[in-house]
């Protein structure tokens, strides 16, 4: 099931108070980016997030969910509706999280 154009707009609204926040779709999900790495996803309607250690301690009650099959399992975010925590989420991973792999380039 693909997720929804909707979902993703509430979700960018909400982390709309972070610089650098950005989506790109992807086999009819939503990849999310914060200041050029990866932080998660939307997958079937729903807001996943890699489960570094500044994620699980500030969701300790999350549930550990795979965003498809064969994937790794990540975080599900079930506080959406609050701005404030979304983006103190984001800003708390950010650190952890690994920088973005350079592309190669054909010579």
């Amino acid at each position: 099931m693909a997720s929804s154009k909707g979902y993703l707009d509430f979700i960018m609204e909400q982390l709309s108070g972070l610089d650098g926040i950005s989506c790109r779709a992807m086999m009819g999900e939503y990849i999310i980016y914060y200041r050029g790495k990866i932080v998660g996803g939307i997958y079937d309607d729903r807001f996943l997030v890699k489960p570094v250690k500044s994620a699980v301690a500030m969701m300790p009650d999350a549930g550990l969910e795979l965003p498809y099959e064969g994937a790794k399992e990540m975080l599900l975010v079930d506080n959406v509706e609050n701005r404030d925590f979304l983006c103190e989420l984001l800003e708390a991973m950010v650190d952890e999280l690994p920088a973005p792999k350079q592309k190669k380039r054909a010579d």
